[in-house]
């Protein structure tokens, strides 16, 4: 998918409903920033992302609030830097979120995360009360882009997302949250929250303050701008697993020699990822497996088929072993 050159301008709307309300003057604060949405380069439906972020920057100044708006009162500037510097000092991602969870709950009681772990895999969920009624997308959106760059960036390596749920419908541009997040994308699902391999929450803190602190100097706007999609190996290898009719069909001999290079080689380059093989096929496995049975009529049967399972009683075993819950079940809570 060819990346978009920037947030698109529902998104956009979106984020300045928090502002507007507030009565922030936002259309001086693009002039003085030389911003005009009625002028918008390339495909005029995209504001680029570096000027987004001088946006952001310059509307948080003004209002003292790295929520914009959003709620009821506002996250002085200094909330997210504080977060940082409190977990700084943490051993690993699991101690990270548990602690940044405590925090977010002392600052506030309309916004909140929690961390479920439930088979081999790990839920990061994000509630929100929305107590102005305002357009809540792109302030869920950019809460959860936030947190998992930043502790991707903790850690020193890409949390590979295997599904992410949101509760508002599909909106026109859903497609775009591909370049976003490089998962599944979900709409009107109970919470919003992002699924990940539980082995990520095991990889130590790779940063310190000295590097913290180069990284606060662009932070957290930078989180929200500095995406491009993600051509890493994992990445690549992912998707052929999605595209092929079964995981089987695609051994790993076939995936070297698709990508140009030996098994060995192959081998290598993932492990310095942080990943394997087997892991990137299981973690599609999973994301095959609840999108057929959250979105679709497929029989059971059919999908331990397509996972290329030889018989389904092995399916079930490897589904509750990944998330905790039968296939059944799994479709029945979706419900």
């Amino acid at each position: 998918m060819k990346t978009k050159p920037g947030i698109h301008i529902d998104l956009l709307q979106s984020w300045l409903d928090g502002p507007r309300r507030q009565g922030v003057d936002v259309d001086q604060i693009m002039a003085e920033l030389n911003i005009d949405l009625k002028a918008l380069p390339d495909d005029g439906l995209h504001l680029h992302k570096e000027e987004f972020g001088k946006l952001v920057k310059a509307t948080w100044a003004v209002m003292d609030d790295e929520a914009a708006g959003f709620l009821s009162r506002p996250l002085r500037q200094g909330y997210f830097a504080l977060q940082c510097h409190a977990t700084i000092t943490c051993p690993n991602l699991r101690r990270v979120l548990l602690r940044s969870i405590r925090h977010a709950r002392v600052c506030n009681d309309e916004m909140g995360f929690s961390l479920n772990e439930q088979g081999e895999e790990a839920t990061l969920g994000f509630s929100f009360s929305n107590p102005h009624g305002l357009d809540p997308e792109w302030f869920i959106v950019s809460m959860m882009i936030i947190w998992i760059r930043w502790t991707s960036w903790m850690i020193d390596r890409p949390i590979l997302l295997e599904r992410i749920n949101f509760t508002f419908p599909a909106p026109p541009y859903a497609d775009e949250f591909q370049d976003m997040f490089a998962c599944r994308s979900y709409f009107n699902q109970p919470e919003n929250s992002v699924v990940f391999s539980r082995r990520f929450l095991e990889r130590p803190v790779a940063q310190d303050p000295q590097t913290l602190s180069e990284f606060l100097a662009n932070a957290p706007e930078c989180l929200l701008t500095r995406y491009k999609s993600d051509n890493s190996l994992t990445a690549r290898i992912r998707s052929m697993l999605q595209s092929s009719d079964c995981v089987e069909n695609l051994p790993f001999e076939v995936v070297a020699d698709r990508l140009h290079m030996t098994t060995q080689t192959l081998r290598r380059r993932l492990k310095e990822e942080g990943n394997a093989y087997q892991e990137i096929k299981d973690a599609v496995r999973r994301d095959t497996a609840t999108y057929h049975l959250a979105r679709l009529n497929t029989p059971i049967n059919d999908i331990a088929a397509i996972m290329g399972f030889s018989e389904p009683s092995a399916f079930n075993r490897a589904f509750k072993k990944w998330t905790g819950l039968t296939p059944g079940a799994y479709r029945e809570s979706c419900r």
